[in-house]
């Protein structure tokens, strides 16, 4: 009798728990933003938050905030270093250039603090295969590796992992959902 009432009440938790439509999932982000395309295709994240709270660009794909506790110059919106999100467009790894002065003023960081270690995070849209995706966020990510060591970032410095798919920012499945995944995450390691 008392498992039939275990079994009961999660099948009630379920049931609550799905209850969000569809098209409300569609419209937020995991981190439970708006799902927004303006703040993408320039270094701004303002228009991911509707200039509240967090913006997509200090949650990575596992809902961590990988670059806090590093310094206030990663918290001032006003400061590259808290942009940590790279945007590309479609099909490729071609660094855009709202997104040069980002890479550079962490290069920069890095160049100053020869301890700091960062994982750059390649991710891709849904569409494609899971091979081509993962080669695809690795590749992205290797883009934004190559400009760090041309401006002194060692190799040591640096890793690459790619996820390709399998780590959305947004679960939608249109155009505003796919740009937010066509990214790479530069993720601080600590020191």
């Amino acid at each position: 009798m008392k498992l039939n009432k275990t079994v009961l009440a999660l099948a009630i938790s379920a049931v609550i728990l799905s209850g969000c439509s569809e098209d409300e999932q569609d419209a937020s982000l995991t981190d439970g933003t708006q799902n927004t395309a303006s703040g993408i295709n320039d270094a701004s994240t303002s228009g991911l938050n509707n200039g509240s709270g967090l913006s997509g660009s200090e949650m990575n794909a596992s809902g961590m905030y990988p670059n806090a506790g590093i310094g206030p110059e990663f918290s001032d919106p006003n400061n590259p270093l808290s942009k940590s999100t790279i945007y590309f467009m479609l099909d490729s790894s071609q660094v855009q250039d709202d997104f040069v002065p980002v890479i550079a003023a962490h290069a920069q960081y890095l160049v100053a603090h020869p301890d700091q270690r960062v994982v750059m995070e390649g991710h891709g849209d849904e569409r494609g295969s899971r091979e081509y995706n993962i080669a695809l966020g690795e590749q992205r990510a290797k883009s934004i590796v190559s400009m760090m060591r041309v401006q002194g970032v060692t190799d040591g410095q640096l890793q690459v992992v790619s996820y390709g798919e399998e780590k959305p920012a947004s679960l939608g499945h249109d155009e505003a959902s796919w740009e937010l995944n066509r990214r790479v995450e530069i993720v601080y390691q600590g020191k």
